[in-house]
């Protein structure tokens, strides 16, 4: 339902859709025991680094994506309080959690510091306390999912909450090429980052097929 209401509100509760989706591959036992035999990712090797160092980066990841999984509860909290015009204590949600959840974390307590700090907060990780721990867990966090990728190990929510942090941290995402691939494939026309807004261009992207653009047509 939460991955749900973040689809309606636009919000991006990537960490918690991930998640969802990662226990239906779980469960999928009959089907991923049938296809290991098929397809192969790279070959385990015996690790042969710092023990503890490693294990000090995956705490490192685990608590960067635990992070990231608040902030974009709360990104919701706030979207569905200008949608439905709600007046919510943040602060007081997050004490509401520790008193009767098992939402047990012991930065709750920061958490609510940090919209009694800024009631207008729009993301708990430019809080001066979260900022410092995402920014000192980073380092460790994109080593495990390195590692993760190289050694053909699945962690998508940790994953998914490293690329939500760098994409919130981004002035200007490669996702600005969809407006370019969508002038290719349907003559959509695009706007350029070096012109104004609502200016449009439309590229003859193959030097054929003539004149092309966005428009009904009698096939």
């Amino acid at each position: 339902m939460t991955v749900l209401n973040g689809l309606e509100l636009g919000s991006g509760v990537t960490l918690i859709a991930e998640a969802v989706f990662a226990r239906i591959i779980s469960s999928q036992k009959e089907e991923r025991v049938a296809t290991s035999s098929i397809l192969h990712g790279p070959a385990a090797e015996p690790f042969k680094g710092d023990r503890k160092a490693f294990l000090n980066d995956l705490r490192d990841a685990i608590f960067g994506a635990k992070m990231v999984s608040y902030a974009q509860g709360y990104t919701l909290l706030r979207q569905a309080a200008v949608q439905f015009k709600w007046k919510l204590n943040y602060g007081g949600i997050a004490l509401m959690w520790r008193g009767g959840c098992i939402i047990r974390s012991k930065f709750l307590g920061k958490i609510k510091e940090a919209f009694d700090n800024n009631p207008a907060l729009t993301n708990l990780l430019v809080d001066d306390f979260f900022q410092e721990k995402i920014h000192s867990s980073q380092a460790g966090w994109r080593r495990t999912a390195a590692a993760s990728m190289l050694n053909g190990f699945p962690i998508p929510a940790i994953t998914t909450a490293l690329c939500y942090f760098d994409g919130i941290r981004t002035a200007r995402l490669p996702h600005n090429l969809l407006q370019a691939q969508r002038d290719f494939f349907g003559a959509h026309t695009y706007e350029r980052v070096d012109k104004p807004a609502d200016v449009w261009f439309h590229t003859n992207w193959t030097g054929s097929g003539g004149s092309t653009s966005s428009s009904t047509y009698t096939a």
